[in-house]
């Protein structure tokens, strides 16, 4: 994934330009560049590095224009340099664009424009574009009719802006299976990948849909279809977000804030509609057979959704991950796929949903990102609400899905009578009061988990186990400390270490337990005989506990103390310490905790 801004105004624009891509730097961050219309000329700036780096390097914020397109990159095609950066532009140098997604066939267009003796510059996808626009201008004179007959070229997936000296003051920009917003204020207009590279200019915005384009000047933008111009009429939203929720509010790292505002995640996960989640549980009941899908953290986000199904519903619900949902999953018309993502934009999920909706099968999600193509493509969709998620490992974004699966869970037991309204009613308060008990324990507990971290990083291997519920807990504490540390953290359940891994238990081998409650005597005994068996064979453990354990106490080498809660919420306060835990794991160990390498916020290709 990578990040484009755009922006058009009376005005120098450079400054806001650069201040967007910063904004969407979570989105990609090996490289980035600026491209600026001023004195009739294309002038572009970019070079390898974050965009505080590139800004110093390339002195990005001297430059001048009141019209321009700036990009921060994750590469997929191409290596990582200053001449594959974007901005791109036509050999003449008139016409620069950046992009976002894959143009699959971009090797025969290569191929074309070659034959036509287009020399290329880069390594990337990307440039074809420019060269196309260039050619189709050479041809007709117009700009619009140029670029619409060069996006008309492409295939695959792509968000695309583009500023020419032909046209001094406009952005145009097209959008086919990769986001782009508008933004619309009095002074200036925006394009972006995301609201927030504009929210602190303007929170009304307009949602481009998969094969519109758009032309765009300070005082206009003007939305029509690809396929024959036609002109589309779409009312603004307004952004709930603001800006000052993207920022870091005095945080050492956006992961840390994120963690933190996990009270008020799940305040909002709880205000979701009710009618939003009877309308799942009313679409679960009726389907033959309903799916979960999701990739990554919101794969193990819909793995502990199977458990809540299971217990509070009386419903099998598969958990399929989205890359291999295609190859895996036998899918009817009757059915129905819940698809869970942060982003809303991730290429696995979306090609699953695609698959899903060629068979025939419902659709639903829950989504974090208004606007984005999975939560225009579903049949229905629940807007998390969580805010802006700018640390590339999710945290909050993850809690609340899980909450409100949990949700989802607990009305359709009721329907399936599986439950009644006594236990109802006491899940729900357990969830109610539990955003009170997050708050107090972040602010009271935390010295502790830096304490814990600080043992943790000495080794190189660990093992993070779970059973039940906690074994889904276990896979995404283990992600995110992979994540954020680099180290060797592996997730499984605690009862399949028996069964091989026990090979190799020694003591340099961590393992990590998820213990839960007590109260939950058979999981606790289980997952009890795996520390014993850990211990036997001398390997180190270190444990999640809740204050009345003593027995696991007793045991563990070293330990996390959590307040005793309702067995209700205790793996989401398992969650919440195990995000926090790697925060400070990384911490220790120096490493990028909001970017981390190699990552980027959501993988939109294949």
């Amino acid at each position: 994934m990578c990040g484009i801004s755009a922006v058009t105004g009376t005005e120098n624009v450079v400054q806001i330009l650069y201040e967007s891509i910063r904004n969407l730097e979570y989105r990609g961050y090996d490289s980035c560049g600026l491209g600026v219309v001023h004195n009739g000329e294309v002038a572009v700036r970019k070079n390898v590095g974050g965009v505080e780096e590139v800004k110093q390097r390339e002195h990005l914020t001297s430059m001048r224009g009141k019209a321009g397109i700036a990009h921060t990159r994750w590469a997929t095609h191409g290596k990582v340099t200053q001449v594959n950066a974007h901005p791109h532009c036509s050999m003449d140098g008139r016409i620069s664009v950046v992009h976002n997604g894959i143009i699959n066939n971009y090797q025969e267009l290569r191929a074309e424009l070659r034959a036509c003796d287009v020399i290329f510059e880069s390594e990337t996808d990307t440039e074809v574009l420019a060269h196309l626009i260039a050619l189709a201008y050479a041809e007709s004179a117009d700009v619009e009719a140029a670029f619409l007959a060069a996006v008309k070229r492409l295939e695959g997936s792509f968000a695309f802006c583009m500023v020419t000296s032909h046209r001094p003051d406009t952005i145009f920009c097209a959008r086919e299976g990769s986001p782009l917003v508008l933004g619309l204020s009095r002074q200036r207009n925006f394009v972006a990948s995301d609201v927030n590279a504009f929210l602190q200019h303007t929170r009304d915005a307009v949602l481009l849909e998969d094969g519109e384009y758009a032309v765009v000047t300070p005082q206009s933008a003007v939305v029509r279809k690809i396929a024959d111009g036609s002109r589309v009429r779409r009312k603004p939203i307004k952004v709930e977000w603001d800006a000052e929720t993207s920022r870091k509010g005095g945080y050492a790292h956006y992961m840390l804030k994120e963690i933190f505002e996990q009270p008020q995640t799940l305040l909002n996960a709880l205000n979701v509609p009710r009618s939003d989640v009877e309308r799942f549980a009313g679409q679960m009941h009726d389907a033959r057979q309903t799916y979960l899908m999701g990739v990554g953290t919101t794969q193990y986000v819909a793995l502990t959704g199977q458990y809540f199904f299971s217990q509070l519903a009386g419903r099998f619900v598969p958990a399929v991950s989205a890359d291999e949902f295609e190859g895996l999953a036998v899918i009817a018309p009757e059915d129905l796929l819940i698809s869970i993502s942060q982003s809303g934009e991730t290429y696995d999920t979306r090609r699953g949903v695609a698959h899903a909706k060629r068979c025939g099968a419902r659709t639903a999600s829950i989504v974090n990102v208004m606007g984005s193509s999975l939560s225009m493509m579903t049949d229905s969709v629940i807007m998390q609400g969580s805010g802006p998620e700018i640390c590339v490992v999710s945290t909050k974004a993850a809690l609340a899905q899980m909450v409100i699966l949990m949700r989802i869970a607990l009305e359709l037991g009721r329907r399936t009578g599986h439950i009644d309204s006594a236990v109802y009613r006491a899940h729900y308060n357990d969830l109610e009061s539990f955003p009170d008990i997050v708050q107090i324990s972040l602010n009271e507990r935390s010295g502790f988990v830096r304490n814990l971290a600080e043992r943790i990083v000495s080794y190189a291997n660990c093992l993070v186990l779970g059973r039940g519920v906690y074994y889904p807990i276990a896979l995404e504490a283990a992600l995110k400390m992979k994540e954020v540390t680099y180290l060797h953290v592996e997730g499984m359940p605690a009862g399949f270490l028996k069964h091989g891994t026990l090979a190799l238990v020694d003591d340099t081998m961590l393992s990590l337990l998820m213990l839960p409650p007590p109260r939950q005597r058979e999981l606790h005994q289980q997952t009890l005989s795996a520390l014993e068996e850990i211990k036997a064979r001398g390997g180190p453990v270190f444990g999640l506990v809740f204050e009345d354990d003593e027995r696991a106490k007793n045991l563990l080498d070293h330990y996390l103390e959590l307040p005793v809660v309702s067995c209700t919420v205790a793996p989401f306060l398992q969650l919440i310490f195990a995000q926090l835990l790697s925060y400070f794991s990384a911490l220790k160990l120096g490493r990028s905790i909001d970017k981390p390498r190699n990552l980027a916020k959501s993988v939109t290709v294949g």
